[in-house]
C-alpha cells in the first residue's frame, strides 16, 4: 500500500506515521476498558500478537509513543516474554540488518 502511495521516502515515511497514529489514538481509547497485563485482560490474545509488530513499526515511522501509554506499557510487558522476543521482527532471518535491534 505505501509503495502505491508515494515512491518520495520522505512522503512515505510522513504518510505511514500520520495512519499508525490515527489507529494507535483509536486503539488506546479501546484499551482503556479492557487492558490489564494484556491488551484484553491479563492473558494474550490475537490482539497481543499484532501490538508488538505494530508497535516496532510505530518506532520505525518516529510516532510519538508517549501518547500512547497503555499501548507502551502492554508492549513493554509482552516484548519481556521470551515468545515474543523470539518472535520480534528484528529476530527474524529476513530481516535487513539496518532494521536489526542493538543487541538482538
Amino acid at each position: 500500500v505505501m509503495q502505491k502511495h508515494s515512491q518520495d521516502q520522505v512522503e512515505r515515511m510522513a504518510w505511514s506515521k500520520h495512519w499508525i497514529t490515527v489507529g494507535f489514538r483509536a486503539l488506546e481509547k479501546v484499551l482503556e476498558n479492557t487492558a490489564g497485563e494484556c491488551c484484553v485482560g491479563d492473558k494474550v490474545t490475537m490482539a497481543d500478537c499484532c501490538i508488538v509488530p505494530q508497535v516496532y513499526n510505530a518506532v520505525r515511522f518516529s510516532v510519538d509513543m508517549s501518547e500512547f501509554p497503555i499501548i507502551s506499557r502492554i508492549n513493554e510487558t509482552l516484548s519481556s516474554r521470551p515468545e515474543f522476543e523470539a518472535a520480534h521482527p528484528s529476530q527474524q532471518l529476513d530481516c535487513p540488518s539496518e532494521l536489526k535491534l542493538e543487541g538482538k
